[in-house]
């Protein structure tokens, strides 16, 4: 049965990879980008341009576009575009986040200046401290100015504190429109069998996963060009002291919830085939990915149920050994503590493998079903409004002479809130593809790059064993 799960979390990855090889492409050919000005067609090269292609290329354009050398009308402006194309594509970091966003979204975000005093692509969540049931998290963020760190501690109802501020931003143009980054639930030392369910892997009794989860939350919204703008997240980053217990107001996410409870929205027919086709694909990659988590989840608790019964088998082997000068006895007892150094070492190894799955794709595939999720939610808000738009337009064309004005104004004010949303909510579904699909690759790729350094290790460890026990013959 342990076996089974193997085979079918292999099954649901191949499943999901399958997915994402299949969605992504269909939703650029569903919605086709705008006709716009593109860096590598600026400069004429390839987007498989090498650096030294990209440079010459550079080097050449400029000094024909260059306005003490060209005099033509639009020289002064080919010349601007070709020196901020080429900024963006001789830098590598700008060149991975300009092809996994594309252009439009990547223009979007460049020229966002930073509102915190740290680095936000730096936070680190170093440690869990226990305290009877209570646990604190330490956070290290370096100074945007100069040399310095700020340390503060925070607990997880000072992480809920943030979040419900981050959601509380009526006044900020098109926020229902934002895909919030997932916090991930709380943890607890002594979990129950329902919040071991919900953590997944982030339950296995081992803080540092958790602590890169939580890592991964405060950086998903320091890099935000919204989110990072509100004085909570700098309070929470650098304050020593606790950010305030105080109870949030309810916000207009939960309000929303609330109105429409009785009549969910997520089958309402949406008008813009973009949002209907995201919330299309929304629904397949969201089963996909929870069904990847759970089975790679059986596949690490497999493993540690392995590498336990090696200890066992190990320790067991120990006590065959029998004393005496019976040559018999003697090789029976070497073959048996020989044997029991190679259980100790699939131990060992297989602990390792587990450390790994989880450390890597485990927690990948995690985040990416919390994203998905949170790309749900904001789906679903958008549908609400766009549910409040239609009933407004009702009540406007049926309105009496007397209250028709009223009613015009409540129509036009619920047509701009609504085009905020969708304008924010495009950005944020196109920023969302690139930087999960990368996130999801570096976790693909680091997980290969530690397992096969592991496989290696166990290689060698396994051929010092035959060579003991060649000796032995």
């Amino acid at each position: 049965m342990e076996a089974q799960g193997v085979f079918r979390w292999m099954q649901a990855c191949v499943f999901l990879l399958l997915c994402l090889s299949q969605v992504l492409p269909a939703a650029a050919a569903a919605h086709p980008p705008e006709a716009s000005r593109n860096y590598y067609d600026t400069l004429n090269v390839e987007p498989t341009a090498t650096d030294s292609q990209i440079k010459k290329s550079f080097r050449k354009l400029a000094m024909k576009y260059h306005p003490d050398k060209n005099k033509s009308a639009d020289a002064e402006k080919t010349f601007r575009e070709i020196a901020e194309a080429y900024k963006v594509l001789s830098n590598k970091e700008q060149r991975r986040l300009y092809d996994n966003m594309g252009h439009d979204a990547f223009e979007e975000v460049k020229d966002v200046s930073p509102t915190l005093s740290v680095h936000g692509h730096n936070i680190k969540v170093t440690e869990a401290l226990k305290d009877g049931d209570t646990l604190t998290f330490l956070l290290v963020s370096q100074k945007v100015s100069g040399t310095g760190e700020y340390h503060v501690a925070r607990t997880y109802d000072d992480f809920e504190w943030l979040q419900q501020h981050l959601f509380s931003q009526e006044d900020v143009p098109g926020i229902q429109g934002v895909i919030f980054p997932p916090l991930p639930a709380k943890a607890q030392v002594n979990a129950s069998a329902k919040v071991v369910k919900q953590l997944g892997f982030l339950a296995l009794e081992e803080w540092q996963p958790y602590c890169k989860a939580l890592e991964a939350f405060l950086r998903q919204i320091a890099a935000h060009s919204i989110l990072s703008k509100n004085k909570a997240v700098e309070i929470f980053l650098t304050s020593s002291d606790p950010p305030g217990r105080q109870r949030i107001k309810k916000n207009i996410f939960n309000r929303l919830s609330q109105a429409v409870e009785g009549m969910r929205k997520e089958g309402h027919k949406d008008v813009d085939e973009f949002f209907q086709t995201e919330r299309d694909h929304n629904l397949l990659l969201t089963g996909c990915t929870k069904t990847a988590a759970e089975k790679f989840l059986d596949v690490v608790l497999t493993e540690q149920k392995i590498a336990v019964a090696c200890g066992h088998f190990s320790a067991a082997l120990h006590l065959c050994v029998e004393p005496g000068e019976d040559p018999d006895k003697q090789a029976f007892s070497k073959a048996c503590v020989k044997l029991s150094e190679v259980f100790e070492s699939m131990k060992k190894n297989m602990t390792s493998v587990a450390e790994n799955n989880l450390n890597t794709l485990g927690l990948g595939l995690d985040l990416e079903s919390r994203y998905q999720e949170a790309e749900k939610e904001m789906l679903f808000r958008r549908t609400c409004k766009l549910v409040e738009l239609e009933a407004a337009r009702k009540n406007a064309e049926k309105a009496k002479p007397v209250k028709k004005a009223a009613m015009e104004e409540v129509k036009k004010a619920a047509e701009t809130e609504f085009e905020h949303i969708c304008g924010v909510a495009k950005q944020e579904i196109a920023h969302f593809h690139g930087v999960r699909v990368e996130l999801l690759r570096q976790s693909l790729v680091e997980w290969c790059e530690k397992q096969l350094l592991t496989a290696k290790e166990n290689a060698d460890q396994f051929n010092q064993h035959l060579q003991a026990f060649r000796g032995l013959a």
